[in-house]
């Protein structure tokens, strides 16, 4: 189900950016794909809480996440193979300079940016490891919930890389600029909606606790 989804969200990504060069359409749109679905999982934490009749939800956190990191995978691979061609210091911003016969720092943000979507890729992986009943045996209860709610730093990680791209990477005071990404606000507006719901959630059990009654 969650894969189909998946699928579904990269064939329509893929026609948003229809105008674009066919390695940049195809490793943006899994990008995206796996953005939503990793946002989807962030949601259902905050939805649970504040509404119980939606535990329902909680068996699909699970899935999305692994596809959500599946998906990251694909995205990493083809912009390796396509935009890199497998050249690990591009990757990072370095650049070979013919003169001083070593390799410097060309592009500052566009290095940090790949760097923030590498760890969180690596961090994903060991969500991914992790999200198995196998796991929650041999970590115990208590260590397995400590690495699972690291996902929320997996998050953070995904949205800055994805706000780089998306807002600063094609901005240069020597070219024209690009037509505006129409996946800015929608981006922002996911960012924005997760926040919140957190937020509200977070104040909302506060709220229960202070005023439950102290127990002896």
């Amino acid at each position: 189900m969650v894969l189909l989804l998946g699928l579904l969200l990269t064939y329509l990504f893929l026609d948003v950016h229809s105008k674009w060069a066919p390695i940049h359409r195809w490793n943006r749109a899994f990008a995206d794909a796996s953005l939503v679905l990793l946002t989807a999982a962030m949601m259902i934490g905050p939805v649970v809480r504040l509404r119980n009749t939606w535990g329902w939800l909680v068996p699909w956190r699970r899935e999305l996440g692994i596809h959500a990191v599946g998906f990251g995978t694909i995205h990493f691979l083809l912009v390796l193979d396509g935009w890199i061609a497998w050249g690990f210091p591009r990757l990072v911003g370095l650049l070979a300079h013919p003169i001083l016969g070593g390799y410097v720092m060309a592009k500052h943000g566009f290095g940090l940016a790949n760097v923030l979507g590498i760890v969180a890729l690596a961090y994903g992986a060991i969500l991914l490891m992790t999200s198995n009943d196998y796991a929650v045996r041999c970590l115990g209860g208590s260590v397995w919930k400590f690495v699972q709610r690291g996902a929320y730093v997996l998050w953070i990680l995904v949205v800055a890389h994805t706000a780089y791209f998306l807002f600063m990477h094609f901005l240069h005071f020597d070219r024209p600029l690009p037509a505006q990404n129409p996946l800015q606000w929608p981006f922002t507006g996911l960012v924005v909606a997760v926040m919140a719901l957190r937020t509200i959630a977070t104040v909302r059990t506060w709220r229960i606790k202070r005023n439950r009654p102290l127990r002896i």
